[in-house]
């Protein structure tokens, strides 16, 4: 080599030596940053979350017992009632019907025919009280000619059932005229029109509708003065103290739901989550559709209220509360959160992180939340894992935790 040669080489080694060094920085393995947690210890709990509505456990829907005319509701809802004291309604006659030109004829007809058959009756009377006279007066004539021995006793008999008979004549013929004035009133009360129909007042006899129980009117069906059929809905009644839940829930959820199970009522409108029980799973499923538009089979869970009344009194019939049903709690579980787990073939996997080194752990989980899992066997108290891996992470790949 030459002394020139010898020199450039000595001179450009130095800047070839930081290049080389520079590359092998930059094009070094970088630790993949990530996102890291603890496994840990502490409560766990499994629940069926769903929506419920609030409803007063009995409700009463009051009718009206008879058909007529139902005067205004003056109560409002909300107003207290008293059980066989306060009175919901009154109910009063309903005013008669106009008549058709063929049914008032018929109707005339009706009455010109009862009053015929009035005066017929009263001319029958007449007759019957004439002959029950003459009767009298022949018995008292055979009484004179018995004693003077002038008849026998056989004659003075049949004068005396004569008179008795025409007195039974008498009789049955004031009855029938009784009968024909009555019969008169009733054709001619067919004639009467609506303008002259009885008004109510406070002498009339009307039907006063009762609460049937203490509570509170919830809703008014029929509020203004209406003319009603028999059984017609008026209110609603019930106790705002005695509420429960009721969420429907989908059938494969509710084969899993007991009574007595805790349920932790949230999102009602206060402050803290109050307690509950269920009370009764329903045997009877139904078929909701769903807003994406699918057929859900549904069944629907009973909750009681487990809190005092104080804490919810400004709850009502028809609220809407998010609901957890307990299935399952531990106080101390070996967790981890949903998001670290992954699948390795069957079987469901971890990245746990030793000395800055992630590597792949098999995990035998337990049971399962929408948050975190329960793991059996494969982990400990302590130790790091990596939480939503991407496809960076692998066996062997240097990672940190993320700053950020």
């Amino acid at each position: 080599m030459t002394p020139v040669t010898k020199r450039r080489v000595l001179f450009w080694a130095p800047f070839a030596v930081l290049l080389i060094a520079g590359l092998v920085w930059i094009f070094r393995p970088q630790p993949v940053p990530v996102d890291l947690a603890a496994v840990e210890r502490g409560e766990m709990r499994v629940t069926v979350d769903e929506e419920g509505e609030t409803q007063i456990r009995d409700v009463f829907v009051v009718s009206a017992p008879i058909a007529g005319v139902k005067r205004r509701i003056v109560h409002r809802v909300g107003d207290p009632v008293a059980a066989n004291d306060t009175i919901i309604t009154s109910i009063v006659p309903t005013d008669p019907a106009f008549l058709d030109p063929r049914s008032e004829r018929q109707a005339e007809a009706t009455v010109k025919a009862a009053e015929a058959a009035l005066e017929f009756a009263k001319a029958d009377v007449r007759r019957a009280e004439a002959e029950f006279i003459y009767a009298q007066s022949e018995l008292a004539r055979a009484r004179r000619l018995a004693r003077s021995g002038n008849i026998s006793e056989s004659e003075l008999d049949r004068a005396e059932r004569e008179m008795r008979t025409r007195e039974a004549a008498l009789e049955e013929a004031q009855a029938q005229l009784g009968i024909e004035e009555f019969e008169l009133e009733r054709a001619r009360a067919a004639l009467v029109p609506p303008s002259a129909a009885r008004k109510p007042s406070e002498g009339c006899n009307c039907v006063n509708v009762y609460a049937p129980v203490d509570g509170r009117i919830l809703r008014i069906l029929a509020e203004s003065e209406s003319v009603v059929p028999a059984g017609a809905e008026l209110v609603e009644i019930g106790d705002p103290n005695n509420l429960e839940i009721v969420v429907d829930l989908l059938s494969s959820d509710a084969v899993k739901v007991v009574p007595g199970q805790d349920v932790i009522i949230d999102d009602w409108g206060g402050e803290n989550p109050i307690s509950g029980l269920v009370h009764r799973v329903e045997p009877y499923g139904f078929t909701k559709v769903s807003a994406l538009g699918i057929e859900e089979q549904r069944v629907n869970v009973i909750v009681d209220i487990g809190a005092p009344a104080e804490q919810w009194r400004n709850l009502g019939h028809g609220y809407r509360v998010e609901t957890r049903i307990v299935l399952w709690q531990s106080d101390n579980v070996l967790r981890v959160p949903l998001i670290a787990l992954f699948r390795q073939g069957k079987k469901w996997a971890v990245f746990r992180v030793v000395d800055g080194t992630a590597g792949t752990q098999i995990v035998q989980v337990g049971r399962r939340n929408g948050i975190e899992a329960e793991i059996l066997d494969g982990l400990e108290q302590g130790d790091q894992i990596v939480l939503h891996p991407s496809g960076r992470v692998a066996d062997g790949t240097n990672v940190v935790k993320r700053t950020k």
